[in-house]
């Protein structure tokens, strides 16, 4: 169901899924690197991937960058950033925290100034994990003496790392931060704009072809054998009696002429409106295909919901739809004509749809919805003037027999009365010629200036639909920002909830996935976003884990009930990951007193992606958002060794860190 705002809505009872129903991938080069790029060009938009969630490639370029040269405090600030976010001390690799050592050590070289204060304390923060809390009092002022941007930078991509007492004194601020940012930039107003396809551009039928050509030929022949016939009509009345004659062809003329001038038009006008009339009759019976899940029927599907919601004053729904039908069975088959392509969703030309109906409700307030009916028609006083002049070259010819009949001989008469015959066919057919391919041209010129106003029309609708989407959808960094918000919410609950401070737990993961049915949208080369999620949450206290799961509404962070789990070490008994190139990535816990759980961490999305993108890098990406990477080595550490892990990587045991700036 899709209601005015173009948000779909779907239902599922419980222990039932509805499928995907929408993906969309905008085309913006935000995270395009040109093979030539230079260090520079690289590290910037290695930092807009660490802005916008995407820290695996955020390290990789940065440090491409830094290998060709390119390093000094803001670049190996950020890279610090991107070497820690979204992953915990113990996710490092033993090459990875020689590279962090060795960067240390590279802070006194670095020009004084904002960035290397930054990346000072990033450091004494690292340095920090095993030291008692009682000595982080030094480094925390120096955290909060930084500008802003930094030490929010700073706290939100160290939020695995920073544990026990340090995150205890910082939490206050940083709930109090997401609480402010969570709604900012008019969130629930905008976020429904960055699902939503990007508008396939105006098209319009054009004029149909014309069939002057076969009319033009017929018409030399045909209006040869009239003037033969005419020809000869007028010298047999001629011959019988001049005078008579003379005056007689002279009223035949006129009467000829005024027919030919009034009628024209008139023929013109019927003939246009029949063949219009015939072209929005409906069938009696639709072909029994179009009931099925076709291109076509998503078409008139759309056309009937928002010629539903776009109605005049004064009428109701199915009175509108009823007075529309024949427009909208109209509308249904151009569309589908004009659209009817390999992956092009209906979604993509919702818009036109929309403007149609916008269009078709206008016209009918000004009462010119019909206007084809109405417009342009030839009047009374043309038709009254076309009919007389007929009638008065019928009597004119069968008083130019009289004449013949009375000054000739019966033979004459006879040649006048096939002379007579002969100029009627002749002339009809000539007539019908003449205005055929008169007809064609004008019909040509007007369906061509009307084809050219209607693609006007349409495309002034598109760029304002378009410029409307651009302006409303939010960046990728407001969605992350936004999102970000969420989760720190979620977890600060759930906290509240045990009664658990940041000294009480060991570690913590949240996988971040989709909850169906959903819509989701992503930018070339960036993680799928979704418009529900769910969180689910895990804390590792000495007790056992704690689990807190709950669905999200994106729009306004509205979240369904929650389900909490508690268990000990030593019954998460195994973690495994299945992988299905045509379903995606699943999460499968194991535990000794329950059935296995199985977790959808992300769906199967190669039919998405663009030629030059990469399945297995932005399958990475995916999973690298969802926090899946973090949440899989921890479940999996536990599964293996229990407690022992636990015990391993509490933070009082972790490797000593000595920030060497």
């Amino acid at each position: 169901m899709i209601d005015g705002s173009s948000v779909t809505h779907n239902a599922a009872a419980y222990d039932s899924t509805v499928g995907i129903q929408a993906g969309t991938v905008h085309n913006s080069n935000v995270y395009f690197v040109h093979p030539d790029a230079s260090p520079q060009e690289k590290y910037k938009v290695g930092v807009r991937f660490l802005e916008d969630g995407i820290p695996s490639r955020a390290r990789d370029m940065i440090s491409d960058a830094i290998a060709h040269g390119h390093d000094n405090a803001e670049v190996r600030f950020h890279w610090v950033l991107a070497m820690l976010s979204a992953r915990a001390y113990h996710d490092l690799s033993a090459e990875e925290l020689q590279q962090l050592h060795h960067a240390s050590g590279l802070v006194r070289t670095y020009a004084e100034g904002e960035w290397k204060d930054a990346l000072r304390v990033a450091f004494e923060l690292l340095a920090m994990l095993s030291t008692a809390d009682g000595a982080t009092e030094r480094v925390l002022e120096r955290l909060r003496s930084l500008s802003p941007r930094r030490r929010d930078e700073i706290l939100h991509h160290f939020d695995l790392v920073l544990t026990g007492g340090l995150k205890d004194s910082l939490w206050t601020e940083n709930r109090e931060r997401a609480e402010a940012a969570r709604f900012g930039n008019d969130r629930v107003q905008r976020v429904w704009a960055y699902f939503e396809p990007d508008p396939i551009g105006p098209r319009t039928l054009p004029p149909r072809p014309s069939t002057a050509a076969a009319a033009q030929a017929a018409l030399p022949v045909r209006m040869g054998l009239f003037v033969v016939a005419a020809a000869f009509l007028c010298v047999l009345s001629l011959v019988a009696d001049p005078a008579e004659a003379a005056v007689e062809l002279l009223v035949a003329l006129g009467a000829g002429v005024a027919a030919t001038r009034f009628g024209s038009r008139w023929w013109y006008q019927e003939h246009q409106l029949k063949t219009r009339n015939r072209m929005l009759q409906v069938p009696h019976a639709r072909d029994p295909a179009s009931s099925g899940d076709g291109f076509t029927n998503r078409v008139r599907h759309s056309f009937d919901h928002y010629f539903s919601v776009r109605v005049p004053l004064g009428m109701t729904p199915h009175e509108w739809l009823g007075h529309t039908e024949h427009i909208r069975h109209s509308l249904v088959a151009e569309i589908s004509v004009l659209y009817r392509e390999s992956r092009i969703g209906v979604d993509r030309v919702d818009w036109l749809i929309r403007h149609l109906a916008e269009d078709a409700r206008d016209r009918y307030s000004r009462g010119t919805l019909f206007d084809h009916r109405h417009t342009d028609q030839t009047p009374a006083s043309a038709k009254a003037l076309c009919v007389v002049a007929l009638v008065v070259l019928g009597c004119t010819t069968l008083a130019l027999l009289g004449t013949v009949a009375s000054g000739a001989g019966a033979s004459h008469v006879v040649l006048a009365v096939l002379a007579v015959a002969g100029v009627v066919w002749s002339g009809r057919a000539a007539a019908s010629s003449w205005l055929e391919a008169r007809g064609e041209e004008r019909r040509l010129a007007e369906e061509t200036k009307e084809y050219q106003e209607r693609l006007a029309t349409r495309r002034a609708a598109y760029e304002n639909w378009k410029a409307f989407l651009d302006a409303t959808r939010p960046s990728e960094q407001e969605m992350e920002t936004w999102l970000t918000c969420d989760k720190t919410l979620f977890v600060d609950e759930a906290l509240r909830h045990y009664q658990l401070s940041w000294r009480d737990l060991i570690t913590h993961t949240i996988l971040v996935t989709s909850a169906r049915p959903y819509k989701r949208g992503r930018v070339k080369g960036g993680p799928w976003r979704y418009s529900r999620y769910s969180f689910r949450l895990f804390l590792v206290t000495q007790g056992g884990v704690r689990e807190v799961s709950s669905e999200f509404d994106f729009a306004d962070a509205r979240r369904g009930s929650e389900q909490r789990s508690n268990y000990r070490f030593d019954a998460l008994s195994s973690v495994q990951v299945t992988e299905r190139s045509t379903a995606g990535y699943d999460l499968e816990l194991v535990l000794t007193n329950g059935p296995a759980r199985n977790i959808r961490v992300a769906d199967a999305d190669t039919h998405h992606l663009a030629p030059d993108e990469n399945a297995q890098e932005i399958a990475e990406i995916n999973l690298s958002a969802a926090g899946f990477i973090h949440t899989f080595r921890l479940l999996e550490g536990i599964a293996a060794d229990g407690k022992g892990w636990i015990e391993r990587n509490s933070p009082g045991n972790q490797p000593s860190f000595r920030a060497a700036g």
